[in-house]
């Protein structure tokens, strides 16, 4: 009998860990794919997490629970370009080293206006002597481009006329304003083609701003902080001291009105009289 015993071992082991295979393997089978990068229930982490299908990066537009507000336009093929049908293109970012064509890398290479989507605009930009001078994005100042902002609304039927901005009642002292218009309403930068009809301040209204405020960096919602009209008149009144940033293009929606800390970093293009730029705001 112990002999028999002993010979029904291997057979009871090979048993068990037959068993033991196939709750593994129920197990597996049961459980979600992205089991190794598990999700915080209710938080969005920002993390990729594994799926079936591939990893799906999360894109935010608010940070650090609510107080960090991103104000930048996401570059895409349809953003619209200035006076242009058919916004930026499908060529504004192209690929010439990819690794499913052979390379050991991926390399992109962008091609647009400096002047698209979220940017600034240098003195250079309206005024061919500054422009020889050197007056470029890299001169502009980062503390101007950083620090306390106050976001305001404009009247909804109205450009930013010298009466508006009276009406506005912009505290003396405040360096910082960030104008909403109806240009957030109509999502105008959520469309293709540009649209002439945009708001934005008028020569009169650049003027007022000028000669009745402390300001010195203005922030628009459409491809220009001056109305289409009246776009290079009202650029002249607003640049040609150097002493005025404009941050055009912001993505204002959704933000509440009132301060906070504005934060902007063009990028350092030497000789560039524009720059895209990353602006957030935080409350």
């Amino acid at each position: 009998m112990k002999n028999n015993n002993t010979n029904h071992r291997p057979n009871l082991f090979l048993s068990l860990y037959g068993a033991l295979l196939s709750l593994l393997a129920s197990i597996a089978a049961s459980s979600p794919a992205d089991l190794a990068y598990p999700s915080v229930s209710g938080v969005d982490s920002g993390h990729c997490s594994l799926h079936d299908d591939g990893l799906h990066p999360v894109r935010k537009e608010v940070y650090g629970n609510g107080r960090i507000f991103d104000i930048t336009h996401r570059y895409i093929m349809d953003m619209p370009s200035w006076d242009s049908e058919d916004g930026l293109g499908d060529e504004y970012l192209r690929l010439p080293s990819s690794m499913k064509n052979g390379s050991l890398y991926n390399a992109s290479e962008m091609k647009f206006s400096v002047h698209s989507g979220t940017h600034v605009d240098a003195p250079g930009h309206v005024f061919d002597h500054y422009f020889d001078a050197g007056f470029d994005v890299d001169t502009l100042d980062l503390e101007l481009l950083n620090g306390a902002a106050l976001l305001v609304d404009v009247p909804r039927d109205k450009n930013i006329t010298a009466e508006v901005m009276k009406s506005l009642n912009i505290p003396k002292g405040l360096r910082r304003v960030l104008f909403r218009t109806l240009n957030t309403d109509r999502r105008l930068m959520w469309k293709k083609e540009f649209d002439t009809s945009f708001a934005g301040l008028t020569k009169d209204g650049a003027k007022w701003l000028v000669e009745n405020t402390d300001i010195k960096l203005i922030g628009t919602d459409y491809l220009s902080v001056a109305a289409y009209v009246e776009a290079i008149p009202a650029h002249h009144v607003l640049l040609k001291d150097r002493d005025i940033i404009l941050v055009e293009g912001l993505k204002l929606v959704d933000v509440q009105l009132g301060m906070y800390s504005l934060h902007c970093l063009p990028l350092r293009l030497l000789g560039a009289e524009g720059s895209p730029t990353r602006c957030i705001l935080i409350g």
